[in-house]
């Protein structure tokens, strides 16, 4: 039973040494794949129509309420009470388009985003399987410690998985 126990311990490290590890640089990866590219120009379009369709809400409430400052002298208390509520109504209107419009935006990125990082996960997947690696780290994960030395550079292998240069 000596023996036996004796032999696996001598034979623990050489497993441990004989193990693959792997780390991957996925954020340089999906920088240079033609979706992120193209979900990028979309998110950017899609930032620019919102902006300009609030500086078109924007310089129209400016507009009225230079317009209602100009007149509020000679308006009745009625109608005056009624363009203030209505400016109100419409800064409002204003603050909660912005906001709807940061939200989609943010879906927006994050569904076009998730799609490019399942697939670089996947080739990620494919290349520790192929290699035989029992670990491929992310480099920008923010863990600790990644030894470089220690640990195989599958990043390149990763790009050509996904047909990138």
């Amino acid at each position: 039973m000596k023996k036996v126990v004796f032999m696996l311990l001598m034979c623990a490290p050489l497993t441990v040494l004989a193990q693959k590890f792997g780390h991957v640089n996925a954020q340089e990866i999906i920088q240079v794949m033609p979706e992120y590219t193209k979900a990028k120009t979309e998110i950017d379009a899609l930032q620019q129509q919102y902006e300009a369709d609030l500086k078109s809400m924007q310089e129209e409430f400016t507009k009225k309420v230079k317009d209602y400052e100009a007149n509020a002298q000679t308006l009745p208390e009625n109608i005056k009470q009624r363009r203030e509520q209505e400016l109100t109504e419409m800064q409002q209107k204003i603050q909660q388009s912005f906001q709807d419009n940061q939200q989609a935006l943010s879906k927006a990125s994050q569904e076009k985003m998730q799609a490019i990082t399942m697939k670089v996960v996947d080739a990620i997947k494919a290349v520790g399987q192929e290699g035989g690696y029992v670990y491929v780290m992310d480099t920008n994960s923010g863990v600790p410690y990644i030894s470089t030395t220690l640990s195989t550079d599958v990043t390149a292998q990763v790009k050509a998985k996904l047909g990138l240069k």
